[in-house]
């Protein structure tokens, strides 16, 4: 990056606390990867880099507004967290949908604010290949299903049964706040805030149930989008116009000089 260029803003990081030299913080607020196109993106290699370079810590505090993503991607964030040996405190800041629930289910603690969703499904892939891959990807699928079950289980304790949690995943559910301290996936609720939830277009499209809250959440941020840009648009064509009548009047005032 050139020394005069803007940094771009990152929609996920890992980094030390101010409060404490021994707590990290680390930010998940985007779209779970294989593969990272821009910063607003999150991929398993890059987590662990950056999980590495914090050292040692005793307390994190994990940050998640996430629509999920990557179900592999997303079980080797969540393996990597279950392995470290710091507390984790997790704050479903707006959304923690697909596997971004089941990174959640890592925290020791699980704080969701008022306004804040969770959701949880089975696990789903796009594949290609012959009958055998297809078969194997499957079992795989049927693998990560199950552990991602017992990541919810062992949260919910006596709170959730097999068979309720199984019923839920099937139908792909989006529990609030208060749903999901009911079914003990979070241990505590805070008050509301004024965060939006990520969800990308692409991952909206392939989800079923879908609050409409979130629908027209998206739909509005397009139109500000829209309307952001194209009030840029007119700042621009108005600083031209202003720049082109100082013009013109120099012009003139030099002829009737």
């Amino acid at each position: 990056m050139s020394k005069g260029a803007k940094q771009k803003k990152k929609y996920w990081e890992i980094k030390m606390s101010a409060d404490s030299d021994n707590t990290a913080d680390i930010f998940i607020y985007g779209d779970i990867v294989r593969y990272e196109r821009d910063e607003t993106e999150i991929s398993a290699a890059s987590f662990k880099k950056d999980l590495d370079a914090v050292g040692d810590v005793n307390t994190i505090n994990l940050y998640i507004n996430s629509p999920g993503g990557s179900v592999f991607e997303g079980i080797a964030i969540h393996n990597m967290l279950k392995r470290h040996k710091a507390k984790i405190n997790v704050y479903v800041d707006a959304l923690a949908a697909s596997i971004a629930s089941v990174i959640a289910m890592t925290g020791d603690t699980i704080y969701m604010y008022k306004n804040s969703m969770m959701m949880i499904h089975n696990p789903w892939s796009v594949a290609v290949g012959n009958s055998s891959e297809l078969r194997k990807i499957a079992d795989d699928l049927d693998r990560i299903g199950h552990s991602s079950k017992q990541s919810y289980l062992q949260k919910a304790g006596d709170k959730l049964t097999d068979e309720k949690l199984q019923e839920m995943l099937d139908a792909e559910t989006w529990l609030s706040a208060d749903e999901a301290y009911g079914f003990g996936l979070c241990d505590v609720v805070l008050e509301a805030n004024q965060m939006v939830a990520s969800i990308s277009d692409e991952l909206l499209s392939r989800y079923k149930n879908v609050p409409k809250e979130l629908k027209n959440q998206g739909k509005n941020q397009q139109k500000s989008a829209i309307l952001a840009e194209e009030m840029a648009k007119r700042q621009q064509i108005l600083e031209e116009s202003k720049a082109n009548l100082a013009y013109i009047n120099t012009i003139l005032g030099g002829m009737y000089s």
